[in-house]
C-alpha cells in the first residue's frame, strides 16, 4: 500500500440516467483495481424515481463518504478521482465542477466532495444544444433522458431547467475546475461529439487542465472503450494527476 493509501476512483456508469446495472461495469472496476485504485462503484437515486440535482448529489456523497471512511476502505482522501461514461459522464462533470457549491446535499457534510480530477467518456455537457447535432434519438422530447431527468418537459422548452442541469453552466474563470479528461468516440450515434467539442474548446479558453481524446472509430460506450488502450490513456494521465 502507498503512503497515504491508496488514491480512489467513484465511479458512475452510464444509464440513460435511468437505474444503473453497477456490477454490469465489474469487468472495469478490476482492471482499474488492478492498476491500484480503490474503486467507489456509485448507484444513484435514477430520474424514474427522483429528477435532477439528486444524481450528482449522490455522486458528491459517495465522495464525502469515501472521505470520511478513508482509513476503513486503506484510501487516501487527498487523492480522489470521478470518472464517468455517458450520463454517469454528465453526474461526474456536475459533480466535480461544483464540489462543495450548489446544487449540493447535507449528507457527510462534515468532508470535503472536491475532488483531484474528472474523467468524461462522452457524457452529455449542455442539453439545448443536444439537438442541433446528428444523433439517433431526439433529445428535446419530455421522454428521452434529459427530458426525464429534469422532471419530464421538453428540453428546448424548459431552457432554465436545461441550463441547470448542464455541466457547461458552472465553468468559470475565477472558479477552481479539477483537471478534466474528455474522451469520446468519433462515430457516437447517441451523444453528439460535438458535446465534447464544446466543453473542451471551453475549458481550454478558460485556462483549465483539459485534455480530450477522440477515439475515431469507437461509438457510444463501444468498439474502442473497452480497450487496453483507452485505459492505458486514462491511467497515463491520472498518474500525473492523483
Amino acid at each position: 500500500m502507498p503512503e497515504g493509501g491508496w488514491p480512489v476512483i467513484v465511479f458512475v456508469r452510464g444509464s440513460a440516467f435511468h437505474e444503473q446495472n453497477v456490477t454490469d461495469y465489474s469487468n472495469y472496476f478490476v482492471r482499474i483495481a488492478e492498476h491500484g485504485y480503490v474503486v467507489a462503484a456509485l448507484k444513484y437515486r435514477h430520474s424514474d424515481i427522483a429528477p435532477f440535482p439528486v444524481q450528482m448529489q449522490d455522486c458528491k456523497t459517495a465522495v464525502r463518504f469515501m472521505r470520511k471512511n478513508a482509513e476503513r476502505f486503506h484510501c487516501n482522501k487527498d487523492r480522489i478521482a470521478l470518472w464517468g461514461d455517458s450520463s454517469g459522464g454528465h453526474t461526474v462533470l456536475m459533480a466535480g465542477f461544483t464540489g462543495n457549491r450548489a446544487p449540493d446535499t447535507d449528507a457527510y457534510a462534515e468532508e470535503s466532495a472536491e475532488v483531484n480530477a474528472i474523467v468524461d467518456w462522452h457524457g452529455p455537457t449542455d442539453f439545448a444544444k443536444m439537438n442541433f447535432y446528428p444523433s439517433s434519438q431526439n433529445h428535446s422530447d419530455p421522454q428521452c433522458p434529459e427530458g426525464v431527468v429534469i422532471g419530464g418537459g421538453d428540453v428546448l422548452e424548459h431552457p432554465d431547467l436545461s441550463a441547470q442541469a448542464s455541466p457547461m453552466t458552472y465553468l468559470s474563470a475565477d472558479m477552481p475546475t479539477p483537471s478534466t479528461l474528455i474522451m469520446h468516440g468519433g462515430r457516437d450515434q447517441l451523444v453528439p461529439f460535438n458535446q465534447s467539442c464544446r466543453l473542451y474548446a471551453t475549458l481550454k479558453a478558460l485556462g483549465k487542465d483539459v485534455t480530450f481524446y477522440k477515439l475515431d472509430n469507437a461509438c457510444h460506450a463501444c468498439y474502442g472503450f473497452r480497450s487496453a488502450r483507452a485505459l492505458r490513456l486514462v491511467f497515463d494521465w491520472l498518474s500525473d494527476r492523483l
